[in-house]
């Protein structure tokens, strides 16, 4: 790990590639939430959640066929794991969209599963209703919450670093949140307020793996004077690139494992975090430190002063 720090990678050289090509991912991911959007949970578009615990093994297909022609409003099911007991009893989620009239239609559906499967065999076991006004409310405060971290980390970088920096950490944040928007998009899984949660980890991982190799390539501005500032970049995210890689491994680990034995909401919140992890490390490396470098090039076209970084210790 020492020799490889001491290296220096031409992570510069094919800045310009990555970029473009980072830059048709966002247009596909916005294209994506375009043409096929979100799949918003009850905690976003309003509706009912019903979870039904069930002493006999049973499948979706056979809750569906139960529930089919019965007049009820589109709904859909999914399998819903209290417990990781093998010979654990089994429940199901149906969630149904309903502006009203939401104890009704929860009656409904206990009174057809209870007949078809017996009273004694299935329990509801807990219910959620959202209205539609309270869903748009909460899915207007997720994006504000995304926003508002992302200004705030803005101004942080700004008087933590300079200018110069702020610009590359800001567009690396909205490439990490619009790439994994995609993923959503094109996998239909379900967007709520965990997801949002996810979300809101994502921007502090990534910006936490953008400062370290900020704070490297000022300490090494100060110490390689004279050196070529594209240099200095390269070498600084080499000597940060074993602690990005491990740490990001070690995150990735644990979130897959959770993906892989959990479902519904931990599942959809693990995916968005494998997603982060990914994108985050990615644009760490190849998108905020040369944003950095174009900025520190360019920066008087846009009204932005030249100065030096404010003074560190060595770390």
């Amino acid at each position: 790990m020492n020799k490889l720090s001491n290296k220096e990678f031409a992570f510069m050289k094919y800045r310009w590639f990555v970029i473009l090509t980072s830059t048709a991912l966002m247009i596909a991911s916005v294209f994506l939430l375009a043409k096929k959007g979100l799949n918003y949970g009850i905690d976003f578009k309003g509706g009912l959640s019903l979870i039904y615990q069930f002493e006999e093994q049973l499948s979706e297909k056979e809750i569906t066929q139960a529930l089919a022609n019965k007049n009820l409003p589109e709904f859909t099911i999914q399998k819903y794991s209290a417990t990781a007991e093998e010979n654990a009893e089994q429940g199901f989620m149906i969630r149904s969209e309903v502006e009203d009239k939401a104890e009704a239609l929860k009656n409904k559906y206990t009174k057809i599963l209870q007949e078809k499967f017996g009273a004694d065999k299935v329990q509801l076991i807990q219910e959620e209703f959202v209205g539609p006004s309270v869903g748009k409310e909460l899915r207007t405060k997720g994006i504000y919450a995304i926003f508002w971290a992302c200004i705030i980390i803005l101004v942080y970088i700004g008087f933590r670093f300079d200018f110069y920096f702020a610009p590359g950490a800001i567009i690396a944040l909205i490439h990490d949140v619009l790439l994994s928007l995609g993923a959503f998009a094109i996998t239909q899984r379900e967007v709520n307020l965990t997801v949002v949660a996810a979300f809101l980890t994502i921007v502090g991982y990534s910006i936490n793996d953008t400062i370290i190799i900020f704070d490297r390539i000022r300490e090494n501005i100060q110490r390689y004077k004279g050196r070529p500032l594209a240099s200095i970049i390269d070498r600084s995210v080499t000597q940060t690139l074993i602690r990005s890689i491990l740490t990001s491994l070690t995150v990735f680990f644990v979130v897959f494992i959770l993906f892989m034995l959990t479902d519904g909401d931990i599942q959809n919140f693990s995916f968005a975090m494998i997603c982060g992890v990914v994108f985050g490390t990615y644009s760490s490396i190849f998108i905020a430190a040369p944003i950095f470098l174009f900025f520190r090039e360019h920066g008087h076209r846009f009204g932005i002063k030249q100065k030096e970084p404010r003074p560190v210790k060595s770390s």
